[in-house]
């Protein structure tokens, strides 16, 4: 889902930076030193998860984990991929540097929406622990595709089919993505279910 260089106006590109710089500045300042080593994992999947892509017109599909990461990092998920994009971008040439914020923000904004609107859900009631994995994994990736098209139509409004077109390619995606996060969450129930409690518990004290 990363949008490459030359394709977004100015405005839009400015705007991608300076709201990713507001919420990798909360997701700073939420983080702790105990979680550091969790925020590192977490990133390093990301960018493995998304190095393999099939170009879409100006995007291109590929796994994103991002439902995930901000399942378990809250706001910190936007230092997170901030950091695992800046490293493709440098590395290679995925997205770019003038598009990184809008990548970031992208990414990052339904990873976070994604934890207030399922984590409380995951804790609190295991009965539907599977569904509601699901539908994060889903979910995140829809509202990046659905955002990836609103940057491209903010630029030009002669985007909207290739918008349409991006949120139809990412469909396989989706769902793939929402299994793997059943299976991820299921995983760490059973092993680490502090993992999934650990940024509310700390949020909660805020």
């Amino acid at each position: 889902m990363h949008i490459s260089e030359g394709v977004l106006s100015g405005s839009v590109l400015i705007s991608g930076f300076a709201l990713t710089a507001v919420g990798t500045a909360v997701g700073l300042k939420k983080l702790d030193y105990e979680h550091i080593a969790q925020v590192g994992v977490l990133s390093a999947s990301f960018f493995v998860a998304s190095l393999i892509h099939v170009p879409i017109g100006p995007s291109n599909v590929h796994l994103i984990l991002n439902g995930i990461v901000g399942l378990l990092l809250g706001w910190g998920a936007f230092p997170a991929i901030l950091v695992a994009l800046s490293l493709q971008a440098v590395l290679f040439q995925f997205g770019g540097i003038t598009s990184l914020g809008i990548n970031t923000l992208i990414m990052a904004v339904p990873a976070v929406m994604c934890y207030y609107l399922f984590g409380s859900i995951i804790r609190n009631r295991p009965k539907w622990i599977g569904f509601t994995a699901f539908a994060c994994g889903f979910t995140a990736v829809f509202l990046g595709a659905v955002l990836a098209g609103a940057a491209l139509i903010f630029t030009e409004e002669n985007f909207l089919t290739v918008s349409a077109l991006i949120i139809v390619a990412h469909i396989p995606v989706m769902i793939i993505e929402g299994i793997v996060t059943v299976f991820c969450v299921g995983f760490l129930s059973k092993v680490r279910p502090e993992m999934l409690s650990a940024f509310y518990e700390k949020e909660s004290r805020w």
